[in-house]
């Protein structure tokens, strides 16, 4: 093993404390900041760790975890929750109290940055009742922690005020000589003047003090921000992209169908999690899967990647057979409803799906029954009698999704069979607290019944050397490492792949004819099978691992199913397929203070979000604003609003309006000449060190963040005219008629690279940009190539088209209307009325039930339930 780091590297004394803790053997190599030590990353990343398999390791934190897995201390489950909590809270806080300390000389503001984590990190201490953040014994969270705090903590020039148990947490763990040994190598000191020249080439931190009420919601562009020091080499570089010529070629959005792996090309194969075709998604389900996918997806196809875009409805199972008893349809009808359903929510969003199908296909089957009896010849199937609840009222067994009852677990009362919605533990449907049966109310029994198994632990080897290269490697984010470790951690069983039912994939064996595939077996090898549906040529998709890049996108309860379960599938069945090589999943979307229900009224879901009145455009921009990526967020009204009408309306739209304007207004419509001076080049390089920081966070697939540099851009655009004042400096002399064109026209040329980066997010208004300033196609193909390339896309003499306003104020009325709309007409408490369709009551009880109507399920002793038409 080899560790790089660098002095005065804050992450270096983090990584450095923890070898020095562990006593793991390792070689240290010291570089300097700038060098890129990682042969596949396009910026320099350290510290980082070159393992023995030849794979790296470039977060701190992942380092230091795996110096204490090395040597024996595996992480817990509070153990990493205060390393998220480190990365994505504390971070942001220390690297602006830092920013502002060692670079600007506001030492006594330092304070206020730093007052909300250290309040919560002393109220954790003291709660906790332990000499250590996880216990009695030092923890990597520890060392993390400690490392991370050391440069503030140990300055007394800093008034942090009094925290009385992180004090002596903090002097507990530096008194520990390997800790003291560690901030010699890396600040030699200095202390934090140690740190000035790491500090020096490091973006100006954002603002974080507004987390302090929306922890969740707010972006940290909103708040007040240090000005970024530009270098004269900066300034020079931009100008000299800026005067590069566009590129040529055919449109980066265009595409011949089928889309197939190119020889030299970077082939990304993109899925989103199938939704379930019973139901209509809401916002949660969309920017959850599909919306996040389809941002990516765009954003590839901009950087020239050979990208195939596949998705669609999960149509077997419980949930389906479960529906259709409630509409009194069949399955297949149920199918065909919601598909198309499903279809239009997503045309309406714009999600650009290159392939969007359906699992019940002959292919479904075809390639599912293939990979079953590859497994079974593999001998990685196994039979076993399991124990089932048995309806003896519906006279049948009760698949997961038939029964609910409280949880083993968190005793939540609404758990599923399958899987507990509230703490996320996946459940026998056995082990259910008061279990019954969802479609009479009856309480089942257990009973026995035979079943096929895949037989995880026998893979569990494969697994786990194939998880270590693609986390490694590739872009998981952490819940999905985190939710995966977890499941390797408690130790892997045989799970079961046939289910009791009959609307599914039939398993083929004889011995089980009359059973179907469980659908997490089957619903993952729909993604194969909608491939397979596009195009014949598939496997060239799927079994090429070698030219293929696969991402995976879904929310984190469908993680362990596509972490652990389909590769295990894949895996076993030996036939060179290509496995996820970047796992993304979004944490929860929630409604204003509570969870979507459709039932209750609360929540907006996709068929009604284009009856507001909202475009769809806006609707993805709040949607992408808010994206659950590192923990829960919740839709807003007046958030929303709050969002379009700052963001949307006065930032951006103004910005790019005004510059449209001064050119029609002032220039006759044609972009005015431009004579460059040092303000205008210290613009290019602050917009063109924007592009860089958007380009790394979307390739990284961090799509929220990466918004708030589109903001930034406009809003240095705003202050830059506001600064110069075209407006008068067109009526005075030739020399202010030539500074107020120089404005105009860097600022429509700013206005062209945002149509560009806005593409992925906002389609329509992207093109509407494009459109009023009559870019030319090719300004696609050139912005987001490389590191970021903003060139001067409307030339002098170019003519603009008509501009208009893009955007409309979302009013107070408006928003309160849509509120009382969406959020409820009956208590939470209050029992779900009874369903009516076409003449007919679909309670579930109708010997209890006093309407009138004919009932779609009447129960008798000796026969299940029967639709009644």
């Amino acid at each position: 093993m080899k560790l790089f780091v660098s002095e005065g590297n804050p992450h270096c004394l983090k990584v450095l404390a923890a070898l020095e803790v562990t006593g793991v053997q390792c070689d240290v190599q010291y570089v300097n900041h700038e060098e890129t030590v990682v042969p596949f990353l396009s910026r320099p990343a350290l510290p980082a760790m070159l393992l023995p398999s030849g794979l790296y390791l470039f977060s701190a934190n992942a380092i230091c975890q795996y110096l204490f897995e090395v040597n024996g201390q595996e992480s817990s489950e509070l153990c990493s929750q205060w390393l998220e909590w480190e990365a994505t809270d504390l971070q942001p806080a220390l690297l602006l109290a830092l920013h502002m300390a060692v670079l600007q000389g506001k030492g006594s503001q330092v304070s206020n940055v730093l007052q909300g984590p250290l309040n919560y990190l002393d109220q954790s201490l003291s709660k906790g009742n332990t000499p250590y953040l996880t216990g009695e014994a030092v923890s990597v969270a520890d060392v993390v922690l400690w490392a991370a705090l050391y440069p503030v903590l140990s300055d007394s020039s800093l008034a942090l005020g009094e925290h009385k148990s992180v004090k002596p947490w903090f002097d507990r763990v530096a008194a520990m000589h390997s800790c003291q040994s560690a901030v010699q190598k890396v600040l030699r000191g200095k202390g934090l003047q140690g740190m000035k020249s790491y500090m020096q080439r490091q973006p100006a931190p954002q603002s974080s003090q507004c987390k302090d009420t929306q922890p969740c919601n707010s972006n940290p562009a909103e708040c007040e921000e240090g000005e970024r020091v530009v270098s004269e080499e900066e300034m020079e570089a931009a100008v000299l992209t800026w005067s590069k010529d566009l590129n040529g070629g055919p449109l980066a959005t265009e595409r011949q169908h089928p889309i197939l792996p190119q020889e030299g090309k970077r082939n990304i194969l993109l899925t989103s999690a199938l939704p379930y075709v019973n139901n209509v998604p809401h916002l949660g389900n969309i920017i959850g899967c599909v919306l996040s996918a389809d941002v990516f997806s765009r954003y590839g196809r901009l950087r020239g990647w050979n990208l195939l875009f596949v998705c669609g409805t999960d149509e077997y199972g419980t949930a389906t057979e479960n529906k259709a008893r409630e509409e009194g349809l069949t399955p297949q009808q149920i199918c065909d409803k919601y598909h198309a359903i499903h279809s239009s929510i997503y045309k309406w969003f714009q999600i650009d799906f290159d392939f969007f199908g359906r699992t019940t296909t002959e292919k479904q089957t075809e390639i599912a029954q293939n990979i079953f009896w590859r497994l079974h010849k593999h001998e990685f199937l196994v039979e076993d009698t399991v124990e089932q609840l048995r309806c003896e009222n519906c006279q049948r067994f009760l698949a997961d999704r038939f029964v609910e009852g409280i949880c083993p677990h968190c005793s939540y009362p609404e758990a599923r069979g399958d899987q507990c919605d509230k703490c996320g533990r996946l459940i026998n449907a056995v082990e259910l607290r008061e279990p019954q049966c969802k479609v009479c109310r009856q309480t089942p029994v257990i009973r026995s019944s035979k079943h096929l198994f895949l037989d995880l632990p026998k893979l569990e080897t494969q697994l786990e050397q194939w998880l270590d290269k693609s986390t490694s490697t590739g872009d998981w984010t952490v819940n999905a490492k985190q939710i995966t470790r977890s499941w390797l951690r408690d130790g892997l069983k045989p799970r079961c792949i046939t289910r009791d039912l009959q609307w599914g994939t039939p398993v083929p064996h004889p011995d089980f004819k009359e059973k179907v595939f469980y659908v997490w077996f089957d619903a993952p090898i729909g993604y194969l099978s909608i491939t397979a549906n596009y195009t014949d040529k598939w496997e060239k998709w799927w079994k090429n691992p070698q030219q293929v890049e696969l991402y995976n996108f879904m929310a984190k309860d469908n993680v362990p199913f596509h972490s652990v379960v389909f590769p295990c599938s894949l895996l076993g069945a030996q036939d060179n397929y290509t496995l996820v090589n970047h796992l993304v999943a979004t944490e929860y979307l929630n409604y204003e203070d509570t969870k979507f229900s459709k039932s209750r009224g609360v929540g907006v879901f996709g068929d009604m979000a284009k009856d507001t009145g909202i475009p769809a455009d806006v609707w993805r921009f709040y949607l992408l604003y808010v994206r659950p990526e590192g923990q829960d967020s919740a839709f807003s009204w007046a958030d929303m609003a709050l969002k379009n009408n700052s963001e949307l309306l006065n930032n951006l739209g103004n910005f790019i309006n005004r510059a449209g304007m001064f050119v029609t207004k002032f220039f006759e419509g044609c972009v005015p000449a431009m004579e460059l001076q040092q303000e205008d080049k210290k613009l290019l390089a602050l917009v063109g060190w924007e592009l860089q920081q958007y380009i790394q966070l979307m390739d990284k697939v961090k799509i929220r963040d990466a918004l708030k540099h589109i903001l930034n851009i406009s809003r240095h655009g705003n202050q830059y005219i506001q600064v110069n004042e075209p407006w008068k400096k067109i009526k005075g002399g030739d020399t202010e008629r030539q500074r107020a064109g120089t404005v105009t026209g860097v600022s429509v040329n700013i206005a062209c690279l945002l149509s560009v980066m806005l593409l992925p997010y906002m389609p329509t208004v992207s093109q509407t940009i494009r459109d009023q300033l009559n870019a030319p196609q090719s300004c696609i193909n050139t912005m987001l190539q490389g590191t970021g390339t903003f060139v001067c896309t409307l030339r002098a003499g170019h003519r603009i088209g008509t501009v208009s306003p893009l955007f409309q104020k979302l009013e107070v009325d408006q928003i309160e209307a849509l509120k009382k709309r969406f959020g409820g007409q009956q208590p939470e408490d209050e029992p779900p009325k009874k369903k009516v369709l076409s003449g007919i009551c679909l309670c579930s009880s109708p010997q209890q039930c006093r309407c009138v109507k004919p009932h779609a399920f009447t129960n008798t002793s000796s026969s299940s339930n029967v639709l009644l038409f």
